[in-house]
């Protein structure tokens, strides 16, 4: 049996996106389910927290921060990039395979557009992924 739609789990950084434009986001993509997860600073995404995400059913991963170099907490945004990284190596190696796990970071003035491309890309990814299966 397919599925009906792609289930992502979005972590963002509460200073680089609010509440109601994921929710706009969505509602816009009818054929993604996007679980949200607000964190003080994506710096604070614990490598357990994205790992967590993909056992529970999340085909994959968009990790939303501020703009690189404006994080209000320092390194917060180099960091989460990093464990991007260190996520799609574990998953690579237990088989799952690479690509599940994405890092954008919004500019101010173009959230929105950004914000959608970067869940329809992860989600043509995915479909691409899901049907090799």
């Amino acid at each position: 049996m397919k599925k009906q739609f792609i289930r992502i789990s979005l972590f963002y950084c509460s200073n680089a996106l609010h509440r109601d434009e994921i929710d706009y986001a969505s509602e816009r993509n009818k054929d993604i389910k996007i679980t949200s997860i607000s964190l003080p600073c994506l710096g604070k995404v614990n490598l357990l927290y994205l790992l967590k995400a993909i056992e529970t059913g999340s085909d994959g991963i968009l990790l939303v921060s501020c703009k690189l170099g404006e994080c209000s907490y320092l390194q917060g945004n180099f960091r989460a990039r990093k464990r991007v990284g260190y996520v799609d190596d574990l998953l690579s190696e237990t088989g799952f395979g690479r690509g599940h796990v994405k890092f954008v970071s919004i500019e101010k003035d173009q959230k929105m557009e950004i914000l959608m491309s970067a869940i329809n890309n992860l989600a043509e990814t995915l479909k691409v992924e899901l049907r090799e299966v």
